[in-house]
């Protein structure tokens, strides 16, 4: 069964592609099934399944005599044109990008966006899903959740929106409590490559710096424990550090306490780009020599990794912004048109990593 499943979910990636990129139009017809079986070297019963799934998406529309054709998924003449898009802070260095993206393709279907931004508290979070009940013009709602780690108090707001019909993608993470669709960077892989990066340079005590409180920290901890796992490396929570939101906006003083934990280390995983360069000043200060004494990588592969601190520039592994928004707004629109439940609306990008001066190769 498994295997009947990885086949039609080809086709259904093929499809959907080739109408995000534009190479399929609203409107326009798709091969036929007798084309996509040659393509796929598949049987016409799978292929009727996978255009099947994407119908009830809302992605395609077959029509009687004449074939299947890309559905038109622009904005119709109800009430329901609005989009809101709820991040937790509008100043981070990876939000402005993601907003961009999300925007530039609602407005190309005809939908408009209504921004607001949680202050990543449960508190704001809680008044703007309130907000959301009361309303009748909202066709979806983009989510990037808050602290999402944590048991959150508005889970009970959230299932009461979902019961009344709206349809919610999650963003950057999501609430594991919530059967629910997200668009996000696969967190677990990418801090694997991290720390196998760390690995194939040397590297054989390798510690990490993660955030507590949201459902990325805890899935990079995972890549990390795979990595260090797959090399044989052994591994200690002496050398794991957990830091939260309020110890990153404290600066250098919340790390201060993790380079006693990190002595034993040659390298460490910081969470983003910010730790690793308020970890990097904080070894400095200490009177490490970096990367001689310890490299660094960190995630996101923002102005600062490409800046570096104190002239260094920092290994990273690239967030992909723009096209993490682009990609939001087009599975949001495809559950707007959807008839079915979530079908292919959850998707995790995957990057590598760019090695940077923050890292020595000491084999």
């Amino acid at each position: 069964m498994g295997l009947v499943l990885a086949k039609y979910q080809k086709v259904i990636d093929w499809i959907s592609e080739n109408i995000d990129s534009g190479s399929l139009k609203s409107g326009e017809k798709i091969p036929s099934e007798n084309e996509l079986c040659d393509m796929f070297g598949l049987s016409r019963q799978t292929i009727r399944h996978a255009i099947q799934k994407l119908s009830e998406e809302g992605l395609l529309e077959s029509r009687r005599g004449s074939g299947t054709y890309v559905a038109d998924q622009c904005a119709d003449d109800s009430n329901k044109s609005v989009v809101a898009v709820v991040t937790t802070y509008v100043d981070d260095y990876i939000f402005p990008s993601t907003i961009r993206g999300i925007e530039s393709t609602l407005s190309s279907k005809g939908y408009s966006m209504q921004l607001s931004f949680t202050n990543n508290t449960t508190g704001k979070e809680r008044q703007i899903l309130e907000d959301l009940l009361e309303r009748s013009d909202v066709a979806g709602v983009i989510m990037e959740p808050v602290k999402s780690a944590l048991p959150n108090p508005n889970i009970g707001l959230y299932r009461k929106l979902i019961d009344k019909g709206m349809k919610f993608l999650f963003i950057n993470s999501y609430y594991p409590e919530l059967d629910m669709p997200h668009v996000s960077i696969n967190d677990e892989e990418c801090a694997y490559r991290a720390v196998k990066a760390l690995a194939a340079a040397g590297h054989k005590s390798i510690g990490c710096v993660l955030k507590l409180d949201d459902g990325q920290g805890r899935e990079r901890y995972r890549g990390y424990l795979r990595a260090m796992t797959e090399c044989g490396l052994s591994f200690t929570y002496d050398h794991v550090n957990w830091i939260d939101t309020i110890d990153i906006k404290d600066g250098k003083r919340a790390l201060s306490r993790v380079k006693e934990r990190l002595r034993d280390c040659t390298a460490v995983f910081c969470y983003n780009d910010l730790v690793a360069g308020l970890l990097m000043q904080v070894l400095t200060d200490d009177g490490l020599k970096l990367p001689r004494d310890m490299s660094v990588i960190g995630m996101d592969d923002s102005d600062m990794a490409k800046i570096g601190v104190g002239g260094m520039t920092i290994s990273s592994i690239p967030h992909p912004k723009a096209r993490l928004g682009e990609k939001a707004a087009q599975n949001m629109i495809r559950l707007i048109h959807s008839t079915g439940k979530f079908g292919n609306a959850t998707y995790e990008f995957t990057e590598d990593v760019i090695l940077r001066q923050s890292v020595r190769d000491i084999r």
